[in-house]
């Protein structure tokens, strides 16, 4: 990480009350006597765990002061809760929030090392699979950046996301040890834990006020242990927390069994409650994936409410007013039981009437949905979910019992609205849809762009629109510009400081100030050399991970997401392929020189996007090879595609691929990251799409391709895929050579089952965008021939980008639906008061 402030690190340790002498003290004496390493074998892993040590420390007073502050009665606390969050590394984030970059760069060079080197020692924390789990890291960073008291909830995963390994042009999967050598970020809280029921009965009764009560005898119970990780704000006194479940058992050892000689039976129930939290996202395709995955989301979701409930009871309130001191966001359908098990705790456990249990549970929760997709909108047979959760399921019935009321009051004889809005799917197997048990348990349901929330109040969720249309909104995502500009681009920030100071980075929308450097010569040229830079890292890090030596003056063409056919990686494939065939056809055809770069990870079951990587690779291994189209086309597939490669490649583009079919693609936030890195987009009307284009001119972003309706109408008019290649011959060329085995080693059944199901299907429809997408690439080598128009265009794309800012997003969420509020939090509260913490829950 170069370092973005030009100041020096006396001026920071002025600033931070830190000197570079002192930082280099507390290493050294972390790594004799707190690693117990003599320096003829101290390792550079050593030198980063001791730096991240002492850089935590750093943070703990901030940490425990916002704790202390956070408990006082008046302060609402917005509470986030999410099966993923894609924090990224830690080190280079908590040295920049901290404002002692510089300070950590001397202090090591004094000790012989190097910070650069340091930072990639760094294990990725690996909690999340994509899009998700980064929003949600974004999110926690805006809150503590913004002053907003906040806690985020999740799953301590001992092994996350797979890392990925290119062998022979396949994927293969790695298991993700990202704790095998500790995690100096996290402090386990062995006196904060809970715990969960599973399985078992249940049983009624009258209780002592004659009301009927309901008493779950459960067939076994997991113990939740919190580890928390500190979110620090940027350069702001706040610091938020991340609370991670790590499963136990109740009781991890039988001290019976083991006298008895059951060796295995005396531990066996620590191996089955640890399983719990074992790994992220199992294969949920066998029956006993699908019991973990529920187990999973009831687990973190339980402890995570039994927390609040412990945190309101330490400030001393009444259950009434949970609603004024906690917002709870559901991120996506993986939370949605968190509706049935607050009521549960409430009329269960705390005895509410179920009334007042239930306008506390819709005043508090607030859910976010994050796909169009009806296949991804999350359900779970009745059989299964009797089995492992028969109370929450009674609650479930009885929610809906009440609801389906109201809508019959409402919509009277229209038992098709009925059997649409129930929470219990009747069609074939008798199902939960989790979808359905979030909208009807919120206050507030919103879409992430606003497309894609017009689109869900018109298709997946239009009968609920129908219903409550005060519930819905748009809150389109935001990234946070700290990571993805800050770290990952300290060449543009440093630029971007000497341009317009340094407020940009709390305030986005300050870069605004750039547009009057556009016909600037020699700011265009300060641009340029910037992105060359970036351009050069990258080219050296695919020469190191992808064994591909690329042209750093070419165009870096760079489509970087999780693998998915709507996503729609093989149309870029497509026009990759048609360069390469004209160019064999016309070795004196004048193009650009391009390096088209592709990157991200297929679900391991996900046969069609793992034999498109394998199609990437083959793509690659000829074209790479060919002498004639050399210094003039290239691709390369960067592996393992993580917040930490992305580092590396968004602030490398020039073109970004955002190409999914249109009304697929809830809003992406990759598009948001390039843009505000400089990169021009090549992008169908989909997701944030819409909205970047609207935001920094249509002369600048390369459209192409059929909207959503128009879509939507060519497949409900009976779509033809076939048709449209009998009337292209260029296309039912470049099909032809995908299925001729030239990019399979010989092999020319192994791409068949791509190219039929495109001649065949087509369910994203790339054939009929292919040809509006080559008129878009003709346009963008248009434009970069004309060097200046390129740079001036770059420019305003950042200079127009503001509104992506995940400030932006968190602020609307604090106005519009959680009425959360900023806290300054001051350091001497910490000094003179200790922060009240969970205590057991026994």
């Amino acid at each position: 990480m170069a370092t973005r402030k030009s100041k020096s690190a006396a001026t920071e340790s002025a600033h931070s009350g830190l000197a570079p002498e002192a930082l280099a003290q507390a290493v050294e004496k972390y790594v004799r006597y707190r690693l117990g390493c003599p320096p003829e074998i101290t390792t550079a892993h050593h030198w980063y765990q001791a730096l991240a040590s002492c850089v935590r420390d750093q943070l703990m007073q901030r940490w425990q002061a916002s704790v202390h502050t956070f408990a006082r009665q008046d302060v609402k606390v917005a509470c986030y809760l999410s099966a993923e969050f894609l924090m990224g590394p830690q080190l280079g984030n908590s040295l920049l929030a901290l404002g002692i970059e510089d300070t950590a760069r001397a202090a090591m060079r004094s000790l012989g090392q190097d910070l650069d080197v340091l930072l990639e020692e760094e294990e990725e924390p690996g909690l999340g699979n994509g899009g998700l789990g980064r929003l949600a890291a974004c999110y926690m960073d805006s809150l503590a950046t913004l002053e907003v008291p906040a806690i985020g909830y999740g799953i301590h995963y001992e092994f996350g996301i797979f890392d990925q390994v290119i062998r022979d042009g396949w994927q293969e999967e790695r298991t993700d040890q990202w704790l095998a050598r500790g995690n100096p970020w996290e402090l386990l809280r062995a006196d904060v834990f809970y715990y969960v029921n599973f399985g078992g009965h249940t049983e009624q009764r009258s209780g002592p006020d004659g009301r009927l009560q309901v008493i779950w005898h459960p067939g076994r119970r997991a113990k939740g242990i919190a580890c928390d990780m500190p979110v620090p704000g940027y350069r702001v006194n706040t610091c938020n927390t991340l609370r991670l479940w790590k499963a136990a058992a109740e009781e991890s050892f039988d001290f019976q069994d083991f006298n008895q000689g059951d060796y295995y039976g005396a531990v066996q129930e620590k191996i089955l409650a640890e399983t719990l939290t074992k790994v992220l996202y199992p294969n949920d395709e066998p029956d006993v994936g699908k019991r973990l995955r529920l187990a999973q989301q009831y687990f973190f979701v339980s402890c995570s409410l039994q927390d609040m409930l412990r945190l309101l009871e330490l400030k001393g309130e009444a259950l009434a007013h949970f609603p004024q001191l906690f917002a709870v966001q559901l991120n996506d359908t993986h939370p949605a039981i968190a509706v049935a098990e607050l009521m549960r705790l409430l009329v269960d456990e705390r005895g509410l009437p179920w009334d007042d249990a239930w306008d506390i549970t819709t005043r508090t929760f607030a859910y976010t949905n994050h796909t169009l997709l009806p296949e991804a909108l999350e359900t779970w047979g009745l059989p299964l979910f009797q089995q492992m959760l028969p109370r929450p399921l009674d609650i479930i019935f009885e929610i809906n019992r009440r609801f389906l009321e109201t809508v019959r009051a409402r919509f009277p004889g229209d038992d098709a609205r009925l059997a649409r809005l129930s929470l219990i799917d009747e069609t074939g197997e008798r199902r939960v849809r989790m979808a359905n048990l979030a909208t009807v348990g919120s206050h507030s349901v919103n879409g992430v762009a606003r497309l894609h929330s017009e689109l869900l109040t018109q298709t997946v969720l239009r009968d609920f629109a129908e219903l409550w249309p005060e519930k819905f909104r748009n809150v389109t995502n935001g990234v946070t510009p700290r990571r993805f500009v800050a770290l990952s681009n300290p060449g543009l920030a440093r630029l971007l400081d000497a341009t317009l100071g340094e407020g940009w980075l709390k305030d986005l929308s300050q870069l605004q100030g750039l547009e009057s450097f556009a016909d600037d010569p020699a700011f265009r040229e300060q641009w340029q050399r910037v992105k060359r830079q970036n351009k050069l890292l990258l080219a050296q890090k695919l020469e190191q991970r992808a064994c591909v030596t690329v042209d750093a003056d070419a165009l870096f063409d760079i489509q970087v997401k999780r693998i998915h056919e709507y996503k729609r990686q093989h149309l870029n494939l497509l026009h990759v392929i048609t360069q390469y065939q004209r160019l064999r056809d016309n070795p004196q055809l004048d193009i650009v020189p391009r390096c088209v770069i592709f990157g991200g990870k297929a679900a391991p079951g996900y046969r069609m996007a793992k034999l498109i990587i394998r199609l990437i690779n083959g793509v690659a291994q000829v074209v790479n090879n060919d002498p004639l189209v050399a210094g003039r086309l290239q691709v390369a597939f960067f592996p393992d595609f993580n917040v930490k490669n992305a580092h590396f490649i968004y602030p490398a583009a020039d073109l970004s691929q955002q190409i999914s079919t249109a009304g697929k693609e809830a809003s992406g936030t990759g598009n948001m990251k390039f843009t505000l890195n400089g990169a021009l987009t090549i992008g169908t009307l989909d997701g944030a799409n819409v909205e970047i284009r609207d935001a920094v001119g249509a002369d600048h972003f390369f459209l192409f391709g059929q909207t959503a309706e128009q879509v939507a109408q060519r497949r409900a008019a009976g779509y033809r895929p076939q048709d449209i290649v009998a009337n292209d011959p260029e296309l039912r060329a470049v099909l032809d050579l995908l299925g001729s085995g030239l990019f399979a080693n010989g092999d020319d059944a192994l791409f068949q089952p791509l190219r039929d199901h495109l001649l065949w299907q087509d369910d994203y429809q790339l054939l009929a965008d292919y040809r509006s997408y080559l008129d878009a690439q003709a346009r963008v080598e248009q434009v970069w021939r004309d060097h200046d128009r390129w740079m001036r265009a770059s420019i305003l794309n950042v200079a127009r980008a503001g509104r992506f800012s995940s400030d932006r997003a968190i602020a609307e969420y604090c106005e519009q639906i959680w009425q959360a509020k900023p806290v300054s939090v001051t350091l001497e509260q910490a000094a003179s008061t200790p922060a009240t913490v969970p205590a057991p829950v026994t």
